[in-house]
């Protein structure tokens, strides 16, 4: 391979997921979510893709703006930097994301991309399909179809593209994003912004958001209904995001919060839009639940929207209290007959791993195998 890779890290991305906040374009809201305690996650996640390329192509070139955005991650691993440009001294956002695409467009074999979707919409309004695209996966919704299925995922195909492999090819993506209008009206449905070209390897990229097929409501509607008389009293049930999960909340004759993680406990709403700090001083000491549904087209489970809901949370409802909600068709279009899980804590992937019962209608459900 004659051109490096290239590498550029949105360290502020996700850190509007746990707070309650739904992304993090913009200083206002990046303000709102150091003011509630977010910590940044991009470098973590990044510095994880770039360990796995590190171990599996050692000495690898990566071509990366110095500093946060960048040459910092590189440090202590066996990869070779490129570095070019000068060090932020603040801050950064939108243009520094797109004059380090411009530097590296045409001159690099692919560019890793740690961020979200307002991320990958800045570096594909510079590159557009000549410079392939990989998402890292480190914002809030990633509803793109650029992004890897986990840091550790985006890594491998980093080193396969490094070492040439015959197993990667490449293939024209959706870039989406949240469609704020439809979201004004009460819906959720993502916007295309364009395309990219990515570097694909089967069974590690994920696909674009789908809306889902609108047979199956009648059936899901009866599912919501048994699962909101279900729910054990006493328990505190967080209730994901998502048109799913939010019927059942209008099954107990609540309303929720579209794109946040509402709090039901003894059949009434007891907090709405919370952070994952909020929902679990809400449970307290007592037992916890969740109610989640699954993305359309993607197939996650955990990790993408609901940050919210965190590994804490998810260990106390394990294994009894995880109740997945979604349409037979919904599950028949996926690409690959699995869900999806990136809860940011590997340990707690590998040991979702297994079947999970997802309800698709009343007293009915379909065992789907849950994947890290």
């Amino acid at each position: 391979m004659s051109l490096p890779l290239g590498l550029i890290v949105n360290p502020v991305a996700g850190m509007g997921g746990a707070v309650g906040l739904h992304g993090t374009d913009g200083a206002d809201v990046l303000a709102k979510a150091r003011s509630r305690g977010a910590h940044p996650k991009a470098p973590e996640r990044a510095r994880r893709a770039l360990a796995v390329l590190a171990n599996e192509a050692p000495g690898a070139t990566i071509m990366a703006p110095l500093g946060v955005m960048g040459t910092d991650h590189l440090a202590g691993l066996d990869l070779t930097p490129n570095p070019f440009g000068k060090a932020p001294s603040g801050a950064t956002d939108a243009r520094d994301t797109k004059s380090a695409a411009e530097a590296m467009r045409g001159a690099v074999c692919a560019l890793l991309v740690a961020g979200g979707d307002g991320t990958v919409r800045d570096v594909v309004s510079v590159v557009g399909l000549d410079t392939p695209v990989l998402g890292i996966p480190c914002g809030v919704k990633m509803q793109s179809g650029v992004f890897a299925l986990s840091p550790q995922a985006a890594g491998r195909i980093a080193a396969a593209l490094s070492a040439g492999s015959k197993e990667v090819f490449f293939r024209k993506a959706e870039v989406m994003d949240i469609d704020e209008d439809a979201r004004r009206d009460g819906r959720i449905a993502a916007r295309l912004y364009g395309y990219a070209r990515v570097p694909f390897v089967k069974n590690a990229v994920q696909a674009a958001k789908a809306a889902p097929p609108l047979s199956d409501d009648a059936a899901l509607d009866a599912a919501c209904v048994e699962t909101a008389r279900g729910l054990t009293p006493g328990v505190t049930w967080l209730v994901g995001p998502g048109t799913t999960a939010k019927r059942v909340l209008q099954a107990l004759g609540e309303t929720g919060t579209l794109l946040g993680v509402d709090a039901v406990r003894d059949g009434r709403v007891i907090g709405r839009d919370l952070s994952e700090q909020a929902a679990l001083g809400l449970a307290g000491d007592g037992p916890l639940g969740i109610v989640v549904g699954v993305t359309g087209g993607q197939g996650f489970v955990f990790g993408r929207g609901n940050q919210q809901i965190g590994a804490a949370a998810i260990k106390r409802a394990l294994p009894d209290r995880l109740i997945i909600l979604a349409s037979e068709g919904k599950l028949a279009a996926l690409s690959e007959p699995r869900l999806l899980v990136d809860t940011g804590e590997p340990s707690l992937d590998r040991a979702l791993e297994g079947f999970a019962r997802v309800r698709t209608g009343p007293r009915r459900a379909t065992l789907m195998r849950l994947c890290a």
